[in-house]
């Protein structure tokens, strides 16, 4: 064929052949590969390639398609692919046009019950350490749950079987469909608003992994965990465990066994208490019994049969030490009256006014009050006092004579 006899075609319409042919024979195909180059746009579209040891394609997932994943997609994830190559004519590329991902090796939904139960886990949300106790007695208890399931007669039966007239409100909610999980959090944000509830049952019966997803929902298990009021998670049978399981205060294998967890058999209590009550009469009449006879005992006792004997005794013991304690201190004050008068004598005798007494004077400088032992002391015109037994004189020397054997 010569050159002359090739089509002739713009890029364009080069582009529109490739698209319809590689369109028309891969409308839907399944591809394995690991996501690579994983980005998320605002609108909610998800892009990233599909590659293998040897090549790769882009892949684009459509925001309808991806809010219906239940899994968390990462770049090396292992998937398999479902859906149709598209030419994107703009830029020249083939790529995949994602409808569904599935994870290789694992279904979905059990990757996703994987990826947030580390999640939580990394948040603490599993720990022992958080969990509240359940009330022994509940005043009221909340039931979330289907009002058409069977788990919610199984449980108000076992209620009102163990304990009559137990005060029981049920919250109706679904428990399966996409509408499940949003109602099942809104009700847990709730409860606490409903007056005396201080216990919460939320579960339903067993089913399969996908009936029972709206209870491995984030949603759910966070609604738990905010949740005021202590929570007791009733899923499924006994090989069932979901994320609320885990998350909640108490897990019940079964709902029936969140009933008998929640509140205690009225009759075994009113036994219980019977035997108390039957006990603590016995012990009170033996104690009346023991106490009346330690009494008789006391009574034979000569304090209790005298007992103003003693006080009696005491009385005299007392008198006698006051009389004793009187004569002992008249004693001693007229000891020391005795050594007073002796020693005031002994001061007496040595008084200068006893000396005057016996005729004797003393003379003393006016003023000035010097005492005279000397002529030598004074002079003629000087004045003096003398002092005598009953007074003084004044006086004026008008001679001094001093003694010439001196």
């Amino acid at each position: 064929m010569s050159g002359n006899d090739l089509p002739k075609l713009t890029v364009s319409q080069l582009s529109d052949c490739l698209r319809e042919i590689v369109e028309m024979a891969f409308p839907r195909v399944i591809v394995t590969g690991e996501i690579s180059g994983l980005t998320r746009a605002s609108s909610g579209h998800v892009y990233f390639t599909l590659k293998d040891e040897a090549s790769q394609i882009k892949a684009v997932m459509w925001r309808s398609s991806a809010i219906k994943l239940k899994f968390d997609l990462r770049d090396g994830l292992a998937v398999e692919a479902i859906g149709g190559v598209e030419v994107y004519a703009p830029r020249g590329q083939y790529q995949l046009m994602v409808e569904r991902l599935t994870p290789q090796g694992i279904g979905p939904l059990e990757l996703a019950f994987r990826q947030l139960h580390a999640k939580l886990a990394a948040e603490g949300l599993f720990d022992v350490a958080r969990k509240r106790p359940l009330p022994r007695f509940p005043k009221r208890i909340a039931v979330i749950t289907s009002p058409a399931g069977a788990a919610v007669h199984d449980i108000l039966q076992i209620l009102l079987r163990r304990w009559p007239g137990v005060n029981v409100v049920v919250v109706p909610v679904p428990v399966q469909g996409s509408e499940a999980a949003p109602k099942i959090a809104a009700a847990l944000a709730m409860v606490h608003r409903l007056p005396d509830v201080d216990v919460v049952i939320c579960g339903r019966g067993g089913g399969s992994l996908e009936d029972l997803w709206a209870f491995n929902e984030e949603l759910v298990a966070r609604a738990i965990a905010q949740c005021r009021i202590p929570v007791i998670s009733a899923v499924g049978h006994e090989t069932d465990v979901t994320i609320a399981d885990l998350v909640a205060d108490q897990r019940a294998l079964t709902p029936s066994e969140a009933a008998e967890r929640v509140i205690p058999v009225k009759a075994e209590w009113v036994q219980h208490l019977d035997q108390l009550r039957d006990r603590l009469c016995s012990s009170l009449v033996g104690l009346t019994n023991s106490r009346r006879k330690e009494l008789e005992q006391l009574k034979k006792r000569r304090a209790l049969a005298k007992p103003l004997e003693q006080i009696h005794r005491f009385s005299r013991e007392l008198d006698d030490l006051e009389t004793r304690l009187k004569q002992g201190w008249k004693r001693k004050l007229a000891s020391l009256n005795a050594e007073l008068e002796s020693a005031g004598r002994a001061l007496q005798a040595l008084s200068p006014l006893a000396v005057l007494e016996r005729g004797f004077s003393i003379s003393k400088r006016v003023p000035g009050g010097e005492l005279i032992q000397s002529v030598n002391q004074v002079q003629v015109g000087d004045q003096l006092a003398t002092l005598v037994a009953d007074g003084q004189i004044l006086s004026q020397v008008l001679q001094v004579d001093a003694d010439d054997d001196q």
